[in-house]
């Protein structure tokens, strides 16, 4: 679904109103959430370029709650999905029921599953099976269930938030590459600093949270993502985009001798594709006209960090993916 806007001060007041957003976001978020400010910037990018979000972090720190509260602030249908080791594919998507008409007549209906909302909080999503995880594939990419040989689109705007832990390996279904490669961003929740978090308990010890109040609707999500796609790029810009992603895969002609000792598999078109769509977002969000290097750059990390795959020269010498795409920013230059 796409809002068509029909004029040039259409688009300007649109741009304008999401500008203006993001200060009353924050102030909204700042309500039950201290700190984390690139994690709920990459996150509206996320919303804004029309993509989902894998949350990676330890219990305990608010992943949950941030994701609802955005929810709110949008006036979305919030789900919550708690993924577990029995969870079926129909208890996500839903199932058909025999349905008693009322006139001795029976029929199939098709009861929908928590999937149908707008924002989608895959809780733990490493918790349950490949066959079950699999169950969001379809949603994700066409926003659309099929049951029964029946397509039943999703609403739109249509947002999976899914979070897992990093900690834990026991009991756990690693994603697949291919379903790792369908999350826009993989926006990594680190404990806080001393003085945020003594903030966090001192707020949330002494007195009841402030409702978050509902600032924009879907449709306003809608004509946002519109507005994001217009966004003007150079082509040089863009070139290095699809520079940093191809300079990821190894064994390949030019590719850096770091890059073959330690990464196993790199980043595919798509990542071009979201550091392109991503930087278009913050470059709005941040009051400029056109997408700069600094936005790509910037975007590198929550792109790249699950869709490349570290071998085990990297693993033997302690070196991590964040690592990895730092030392590649620092050696690929426009």
């Amino acid at each position: 679904m796409t809002i068509a806007i029909e004029s040039a001060e259409e688009e300007a007041e649109i741009v304008q109103q999401l500008r203006q957003g993001r200060s009353a976001i924050e102030s909204e978020l700042a309500k039950v959430i201290i700190g984390q400010q690139d994690v709920i910037e990459q996150l509206i990018i996320s919303l804004f370029a029309g993509g989902h979000c894998l949350i990676t972090g330890a219990p305990g720190l608010a992943k949950t709650l941030l994701v609802s509260s955005v929810a709110k602030i949008f006036h979305l249908d919030f789900q919550r999905i708690q993924f577990t080791p029995d969870l079926m594919p129909a208890d996500i998507t839903g199932t058909e029921i025999l349905e008693d008409l009322g006139d001795g007549r029976r029929a199939m209906k098709f009861v929908r599953g928590p999937i149908f909302g707008n924002v989608i909080l895959a809780d733990e999503i490493n918790r349950t099976p490949p066959k079950t995880q699999a169950a969001l594939l379809e949603a994700m990419q066409e926003h659309q269930v099929t049951a029964a040989g029946s397509r039943h689109p999703l609403p739109e705007p249509f947002f999976v938030l899914a979070t897992q832990n990093p900690i834990e390996m026991e009991g756990t279904y690693p994603l697949p590459e291919a379903q790792l490669d369908r999350f826009l961003f993989n926006v990594l929740i680190d404990y806080l600093p001393h003085e945020d978090e003594l903030a966090v308990v001192m707020q949330t010890t002494s007195k009841k949270t402030e409702p978050i109040q509902p600032l924009f609707t879907g449709v306003d999500v809608l004509k946002f993502q519109e507005v994001v796609r217009r966004v003007p790029i150079a082509k040089e810009v863009a070139s290095y985009a699809v520079q940093l992603a191809a300079a990821t895969r190894p064994n390949r002609e030019g590719s850096l001798d770091f890059i073959n000792q330690w990464v196993t598999w790199g980043a595919g078109t798509r990542a071009a594709q979201t550091l392109v769509l991503g930087a278009k977002a913050r470059a709005l969000l941040n009051g400029h006209s056109h997408v700069s290097l600094e936005d790509i750059r910037a975007l590198a990390k929550p792109t790249l960090r699950h869709r490349v795959l570290l071998g085990y020269k990297a693993e033997a010498e302690g070196i991590t993916v964040d690592q990895t795409i730092q030392r590649l920013l620092d050696t690929t230059l426009a």
